[in-house]
């Protein structure tokens, strides 16, 4: 399409179009272009920064008629840049920040901008909470299609479990609502098939009553000790309650310079609970850091936000583990001691409890039993350290693919995790159903920039 072309669809829809477009060129365009991966740096021809759901009916017609490609942006974090793209059109969510409680149902309506520390900070006004993400600038929107890991993931699910309706606006622009008695196919889909079916401008969640106080924190040893700790890390969560939540992490202190293993637990049951759960962690080592104790679910969901800045540089690789052997802890241990950067982790993210309890079919998010989440997660911020920053994280990968599972968690691919195999491990079983419900949806595959999912033929 020509830019003549595009000015033309564009003041067809700007009458009536209530939030911002914006164009190179105009003073909004470079911080609205921004994601918050650095390393991420695209040029759309347009950002479509919408306030409602007509808005967006409106982005997606001008897009399919231009031709131009859409790419969908919630939260912007997404860490293989799949909410931006160049030379096509952002249909941008971040002014759609309604968040609206309803205490005595005790569910919430979230619109498909917000962050989960805004809605954190809506519904624990009431003392209520739903699974959300481990770092509070995450996009609601986002996660939630693609599974939702959080701290009370064991306990209430993951975030796609809590949810019972969705609101979308579909590759023709039309408005439709998914739930169990709304096109029902497409609810089924849209609990982890990403967004590959069309644009959710909100969200309906369940909520739950969560304590004023809660026991979480971290305990850090050296990393001399890693391999005693991660083994102590597997010997725990072999018998882990519902209501706590466990990381370890191979990770560099605040000093810059000192690597250390650590385990981040979160306990959401009653003190005597809390206490006796965590006892076993507090008393091994003993740990150089306990600071776990006393706090309130608030600070727990903000409490790893500044180790993830905005436009810090990253480049992760994930696959799951359904056991942690002796030698897969002798791989992440060797591999993070190369660890070019001190905001590099490693992470083991485990699963068990009520995410674990949903048979694979029941939803598209496949990725039901127990393991271990693991994630190389390299960070940085001087471009003049892209190549050694991505290698390690490519290395470390590669290094663990001997010990792997079969499935992946789709939030954490990358923009180079592609092809059929990648596809077989993000959505197992569903992959086939999934194909049907995309050509009934979306057969033109509108909705591509994401862990893409081919139209059936």
């Amino acid at each position: 399409m020509t830019s003549n072309a595009l000015a033309l669809a564009i003041a067809e829809i700007s009458p009536t179009f209530l939030g911002r477009l914006i164009q190179p060129g105009n003073p909004r365009y470079e911080s609205a272009r921004q994601v918050h991966n650095g390393l991420i740096d695209k040029r759309p021809a347009l950002i479509a920064q919408c306030r409602g759901k007509a808005d967006v009916r409106d982005a997606v017609r001008l897009a399919r008629r231009a031709g131009l490609p859409i790419a969908v942006r919630g939260g912007a974090h997404n860490v293989g840049g799949k909410a931006t793209v160049d030379k096509g059109v952002v249909i941008d969510l971040s002014l759609m920040k309604g968040v609206h409680i309803n205490r005595g149902e005790r569910t919430a309506v979230v619109e498909g901008g917000v962050t989960w520390g805004e809605f954190n900070r809506e519904s624990l006004l009431y003392g209520l909470a739903t699974t959300g993400g481990l770092i509070s600038s995450t996009g609601v929107a986002g996660l939630t299609l693609g599974g939702g890991i959080g701290w009370l993931m064991s306990r209430h699910g993951l975030a796609l479990d809590n949810v019972f309706a969705v609101d979308l606006v579909l590759a023709d622009g039309t408005p439709a609502r998914a739930s169990s008695g709304d096109n029902p196919d497409l609810f089924w889909a849209v609990r982890g098939g990403g967004g590959n079916f069309g644009v959710a401008t909100a969200f309906e969640f369940d909520l739950h009553p969560i304590p004023a106080t809660i026991t979480a924190g971290l305990v850090a040893h050296p990393l001399e000790r890693a391999r005693d700790v991660l083994r102590f890390f597997r010997d725990v969560t072999t018998s882990v309650p519902d209501d706590m939540m466990l990381v370890a992490g191979l990770l560099t202190g605040p000093d810059g310079e000192t690597k250390l293993a650590a385990i981040v637990a979160a306990h959401f049951g009653s003190p005597e609970d809390a206490a006796a759960s965590m006892q076993p962690l507090k008393a091994f080592g003993p740990p150089v850091t306990d600071a776990i104790g006393p706090t309130s679910y608030a600070a727990l969901s903000t409490m790893l936000d500044p180790s993830f800045p905005k436009g810090a540089r990253n480049y992760w690789k994930s696959h799951f583990l359904d056991r942690l052997t002796d030698d897969a802890i002798d791989t992440l241990v060797a591999q993070f001691a190369e660890c070019p950067s001190p905001m590099s982790q490693v992470l083991l993210e485990h699963f068990h409890g009520a995410a674990t309890r949903v048979t694979p079919t029941d939803t598209a998010y496949a990725l039901r039993q127990p393991g271990y989440n693991m994630l190389a997660l390299s960070q940085w911020m001087n471009p003049a350290d892209d190549d050694p920053g991505i290698a390690w994280a490519k290395e470390t990968y590669a290094a663990m693919q001997p010990h792997v599972g079969r499935s992946r968690y789709l939030n954490y691919l990358n923009h180079d995790d592609t092809g059929e195999s990648v596809l077989a491990a993000a959505y197992g079983p569903n992959l086939s159903r999934l194909r049907q419900i995309k050509a009934t949806y979306d057969p033109a595959n509108v909705f591509h920039l994401n862990v893409n999912i081919p139209p059936a033929l």
